[in-house]
């Protein structure tokens, strides 16, 4: 029975498909691009026989060139609506609304969840577990919220 190791194309489908599942899990749409990456390198293991080090060069390049070219093309296409093409990532968030998944405030960071993900969260603001927060902005993958008023 042969291993994993000695078949490239196999190992670099399975990483690639690992890499497109943990683009499900992480926001911020560039791990895809390393997914594509991973797939390319496959699929040119299948055709050729590449040492390593030009598999690896290949999977590098073929993911840096990737998410450069095609990030921004296709989140106007797929993330954005049609009346709302912003190049602002803090456009996807601010004044949006979360729910706090524990009990945070000014001494303590928390959870938020917005939009299915759960994210690292600071507030000036003593807030409840369960309670709706606004999104004021995101520094650094941390939401800065505050309490939504009416809560």
């Amino acid at each position: 029975m042969q291993s994993i190791f000695s078949r490239p194309e196999l190992l670099w489908f399975l990483i690639g498909l690992a890499l497109f599942l943990l683009e499900l899990v992480i926001p911020g749409f560039i791990i895809f691009f390393f997914g594509v990456g991973a797939w390319v390198t496959a699929l040119l293991c299948l055709i050729a026989n590449p040492g390593t080090n030009l598999q690896i060069i290949i999977f590098a390049l073929v993911s840096v060139l990737s998410l450069i070219a095609l990030r921004r093309m296709i989140q106007k296409k797929f993330f954005y609506s049609k009346g709302n093409h912003s190049e602002s990532v803090e456009d996807e968030f601010t004044g949006k609304e979360g729910i706090a998944m524990m009990d945070f405030g000014k001494e303590k960071k928390g959870k938020v969840e917005f939009k299915g993900t759960i994210w690292n969260a600071e507030s000036k603001s003593e807030i409840k577990e369960g309670k709706a927060v606004i999104i004021i902005k995101i520094e650094s993958l941390v939401l800065q919220v505050k309490p939504k008023i009416n809560n």
